[in-house]
Parts: C-alpha cells; structure tokens; sequence
C-alpha cells in the first residue's frame, strides 16, 4: 500500500481543523447553510433522507487492517442517531409501501466505487470522526462535489495472474494531481476515472468518464489506452477510445487537456446533460481534435509540467511492492480438506495469484438481514483481525461490494474459511445471482424514487439454495433505487431500477448489461423488457427469467459445461425473456 509521508498526514490533518472550523462557525451562525454545504460536501458529508451520511474514501480500494478497525470504531461510537430521531426514521418506514428490513444503525457500508459510506453520524460529531479517520491516513475528500472523485481500479491489482502492469501507482500518482486540483475543482459535473492493467477487463473502464488501460506495445513500452466519455446515470453511454498508445510518462499531462476542455465546454445550465459524455456525443471528433491541441500546447508550450519522472514513478512503486510473510501458521490436524463446504468456497471465493503460493480470497458481504455491502462495527472489526491474521494486513474494498484479502497463503486457507464462517463472511455466492450490487436506496437516499433494500433481501431470500445458485453460475444482478445509477443497473445481467410512478414505488427490469468483462461481452446497457414493474411482482419477474433461462440454456461440450445466463440471452435474444418477465404481472400488493 501506499506509505504516507510527513506532507501527505499534515496535509489530511489540516484539512481535518479546517472542517472543524467550518463546523463551528456554522454552528454559531456565522456560515449560513448555504455557504456551510459546499463547504462540507468537499469531504464527503452529505444531509440525505434522515440523517448525514459521510463517505470515506478508499484510494483505488487499498485499504488497511487498522484502518478497518477505525472505520469498525466509527460504527461503533458515531454511527448512532439520537433515539428520537431513529424511532421517527423507523416509524416512517413502516407506512412506506410493501415491507422493507428495519433500519440499522452501527455499521459500515462498501460503495461500487471501492469508498465506504456511514449513513447515521450526527453533523455536530463529524469534526471528531475527521481527526479520528486523520489517524490512519484517511479522509473523505473529493467524495462528492463537481471533481475528480475517488480513482477506482481492478480489486485484483498487483495480485491478478492475466495482468499486464500494476496499475496502482499510477492511481496513486494521479490521486495525488487530481486531489485539490485548482483548476478542477468546480467542474460542471463529477468526474470518475477507473484504470486497469490487465487483459480482462475488472474495472469496467468503458463506464467512466474517463477509462485506462495499461498495455505494452511491440517494444515492451508502457503505455496507456485512454477512453473518454463513458457513464451511466440518464443517459447511458460507453466510452470513446481516443488514444491506443498513450506513454505513462504523460498521462497527467493528456488527463489534463482531457479535463481542461471539458471545463471549458461542458454544459452548465443543464444539471441532466452537464457530463463529459453529453459532450463527447454531441462534438465527437471535435472534442478529440481539442484535446489534442490542448495536450500537445501543455507538452510544447509549457515544457510538460505533469510529466512523470522515472524518480517519481520509482518512489511511489516502492509502495506497491509484495508485502513480507508476517505470519508462520500451518494447517491445523483436523482441517478436513475434502470438506464439500470448504470446496465449494475455494471454487466460489478464491481465486489464483501471480505468486503460485498464495491466493486472493473475497469474504461476502451478501448475507440475509442485511443490505448488500452493509457491515456492523463487530463485522468490520472482525475483517480487520482476518486482514491482519491472513493478508499482511491489506484488504481490497470490491466494485461488488466485498472484501477481498489479496496476499491470503494457500495453506492457510483453511483456517481463514473457518473463523470467516463463524463470522457469517464466508457464503460461496461470489459471482452468483444474490452476491447482487445494490444502492441504499430510498430506505436512506434523498434522491431516490424507490427502495433497493426490500428487493434485494425479497430475491436473495428467494434464492437461498447453493447446490441451484452453482447451477444457474454467474448472473450479475443490479439494482439501483433511481436513475443516478449508484447501483449499476445498466451493467447488470439483470438490472432493476426504482422509479416513481404518481408516488408509488415502481421497478424497470432491464437485460443484458454488461461491464466489458470476457464473460459479459463488451460493455453496454441493458435492453427494457416492458413497462414498469409494482414492487411486490419483481421477485416473480426475476423468478420467471431465471426460468426461462433454465429452459433454453444449452449444453455447452467445447467449455465443459451449460451455457451461463448471459451466454443463452446473447444467443436466444432478448423476445423470449420479455415475454417470460411480462407473464409474472399480478394485481399489486404488498410484500407479504
């Protein structure tokens, strides 16, 4: 992981008593609400349906074994509205239509952009919690606001056997130049920027406003792909690849260009079509044009000022070398090794690694009686332990909303699957249809036009059977409570979407997103399958898709085995499927 340095924790800590100034002065009336929110918004402190919500970033998704015990303390200690406050929240959930999971309180919650998000920590506590995250290196800048947000990656970055380059200090590098960019820092909408360095694509690069790949050309050079113009949201668009070989030596500079004229030309008076996307789309190769005159002004006219320096790139790789074996255990005397309950999670959580000896393993937070992604303070803390014990204290916070342990020893697996399960973190339902992504929805989000979390814990009670979730295979489901797309609906095998419908709450199912994965297929939207959906018949909707996927999925001899779910829809054609979705509509009810 990156180390910080000196300038790097004075510059959190400062911008920690920054805010606890800020805080004060609104306290006292001296910053209208108004000046306060823009203010507040920079480090990640949002005011949503009931209460604040803070995000803390994650860098990439590196995060710490004692970092997760400091976010396990803020669930603990801050994540805790007043009793008032959460009867009223409770009490108002309950009149909502259809049946939704009670509402928590104390616990964590990993983002599909690899941040965590706290939904329950009072304003006027947010100044401690600052200095406490200043502790560990973290902080929530640039996790909201009209700026580069949090640079995402592959969860499986430096570990990946398909990798071609370790994208991560370049993440760092470019974390570093975005974060208080001066000239970025009001951009007319966010902007989100994902690289990988592998062949396969895990970061779903197509999908963001900017989209990197690392790739070596016929010398060995290293170098860049650069996409521009991809996001999901309203207007769902991939990316346009506007460079194959870009040199890593330059990559700042052409970011730059890439921003600036966006900065310059992005639609301001119209929030819905202020993204760099809308841009792209409408000038197209004229957008590319500028760009480049841009790119070769900044690398001519001004000597190239954010050119990397081979010391540069060396200094911050140092950070991201293989950590040391800090652990000596050895398989315990019972372990039973053929245990079909530990074979089935080898198969399902674990995956190989660029060193033959160790393996990178996901713990799921995909479990009943709570929201895709959420996790208590006791859970959180419990990672941390597992993290120290069995990764060299490194974990990865997933696009998935998991937690992935990437230095994990082969012969410790065994006991890391044994104190996961008593955990609850140890379900092989990696990749399966209820390790689904899902947003908070309207059960906390301000924005959101329907609830995530009812749906969500509705299917994945629905479907609880292993032996039929390692029969049907990889299905990604996602679902998002309104069309901001926080749940990447559009890349979902399955998406679902909540949207309003004279204030009731209703579903759009969608088929065939893709992320750009080799198992997806390029990346784009799901396909409508018809009207919208009442809450109570989606669970039938996806039931009666499965079905039909059951019904027509072929035997596959050259792959060694049945063709997956999104194999049989690219084949067969999305008609079949909609007619199925359709025949599961029935009078509108609640759930029971």
């Amino acid at each position: 992981m990156y180390q910080y340095t000196d300038f790097d924790r004075q510059f959190v800590k400062l911008r920690a008593a920054q805010h606890r100034d800020q805080l004060e002065r609104w306290q006292k009336g001296q910053l209208a609400d108004d000046e306060f929110r823009p203010l507040r918004l920079q480090n990640g402190w949002y005011v949503q349906r009931y209460a604040p919500m803070l995000r803390v970033a994650v860098p990439y998704g590196e995060i710490s074994s004692k970092q997760l015990s400091v976010l396990a303390q803020i669930a603990k200690e801050y994540d805790q509205p007043d009793a008032e406050l959460f009867a009223k929240a409770q009490a108002q959930q309950d009149v909502l239509p259809g049946k939704s999971p009670r509402l928590i309180k104390g616990y964590g919650h990993f983002t599909t952009r690899q941040n965590v998000q706290f939904n329950w920590i009072p304003l006027d506590k947010s100044a401690d919690v600052m200095d406490l995250l200043a502790t560990v290196d973290m902080h929530g800048i640039q996790t909201s606001g009209n700026c580069i947000r949090n640079i995402t990656t592959d969860e499986l970055a430096g570990v990946a056997v398909d990798e071609v380059v370790d994208p991560r200090p370049y993440a760092e590098i470019l974390r570093q130049w975005s974060t208080l960019h001066p000239e970025f820092a009001f951009l007319p909408r966010k902007f989100k920027i994902a690289i990988t360095g592998a062949t396969e694509d895990r970061a779903a690069i197509g999908w963001h406003d900017v989209g990197l790949q690392l790739v070596k050309n016929e010398a060995g050079n290293v170098g860049f792909k650069v996409w521009v113009g991809g996001g999901m949201g309203r207007t769902p668009i991939i990316g346009s690849l506007v460079r194959e070989f870009l040199p890593w030596q330059h990559i700042m500079n052409y970011l730059e260009a890439v921003v600036r004229v966006y900065n310059r030309w992005g639609r301001r008076d119209n929030l819905y079509k202020a993204r760099i996307k809308i841009l792209v789309k409408a000038e197209g190769q004229r957008y590319i044009d500028e760009v480049e005159a841009e790119f070769n002004d900044i690398v001519t006219k001004d000597g190239g000022p954010h050119t990397i320096t081979q010391a540069e790139f060396d200094r911050v790789a140092a950070c991201f070398v293989e950590p040391k074996v800090t652990s000596n255990l050895t398989i315990s005397a019972n372990a039973n090794l053929q245990e079909p309950a530990f074979q089935r999670w080898l198969h399902q959580n674990v995956v190989p690694h660029k060193n033959p000896a160790l393996r990178a393993v996901t713990l799921s937070f995909k479990r009943l009686g709570l929201a895709p992604g959420d996790a208590t303070a006791d859970q959180l803390e419990a990672s941390a332990q597992l993290v120290e014990k069995y990764s060299r204290g490194e974990a990865r916070v997933t696009h998935s909303q998991n937690l992935l342990l990437p230095w994990v020893q082969e012969n410790h697996l065994f006991e890391l699957w044994h104190e996961a399960k008593a955990l609850g973190l140890a379900s092989p339902n990696i990749g399966l249809l209820n390790d689904m992504i899902a947003c908070p929805g309207g059960d906390y989000c301000a924005l959101a036009n329907a609830r995530a979390i009812p749906v969500a814990a509705a299917i994945s009670e629905r479907y609880q059977d292993l032996d039929e979730l390692e029969d049907l295979g990889p299905i990604d489901l996602h679902i998002s409570g309104c069309i901001n797309s926080c749940g990447h609906h559009h890349s979902g095998h399955i998406g679902i979407l909540g949207v309003d419908k004279d204030g009731k709450e209703w579903y759009q199912v969608t088929l065939g997103g893709s992320d750009g994965s080799s198992l997806s297929g390029p990346a784009g939207p799901g396909k409508v399958v018809g009207p919208s959906f009442s809450a109570v018949e989606v669970t039938d909707v996806i039931e009666a898709v499965i079905h039909k996927y059951l019904e027509l999925r072929a035997p596959s001899s050259s792959k060694g085995r049945s063709e997956y779910f999104i194999e049989t829809l690219n084949r067969v054609g999305q008609e079949a499927f909609k007619v199925a979705a359709n025949s599961a509509r029935q009078p509108a009810k609640e759930f029971a």
